[in-house]
């Protein structure tokens, strides 16, 4: 009866543990400010004007850009 409750007790602390490491965002917060990203937002739209892009091509030359940091490649 003791063993068991023991490794009901592992097997609880282990799940805990892991349930713990999966809800950690892998991925690193963006580190801009605002104005950054603002910034950034302005230079991809003024170049899709530039451009002349609408619709689905403009918002999708937009992402891209973004993506680059305001860089169209």
């Amino acid at each position: 009866m003791m063993k068991s409750s023991v490794v009901a007790a592992i097997l609880l602390a282990l799940a805990l543990g892991t349930g713990t490491a999966f809800a950690q965002n892998p991925a690193a917060p963006s580190k801009m400010s605002a104005e950054e990203k603002k910034a950034i937002s302005k230079s991809c739209i003024d170049q899709a004007n530039a451009k002349g892009l609408h619709g689905k091509e403009r918002k999708h030359f937009k992402s891209k850009c973004k993506r680059h940091g305001g860089k169209a490649e």
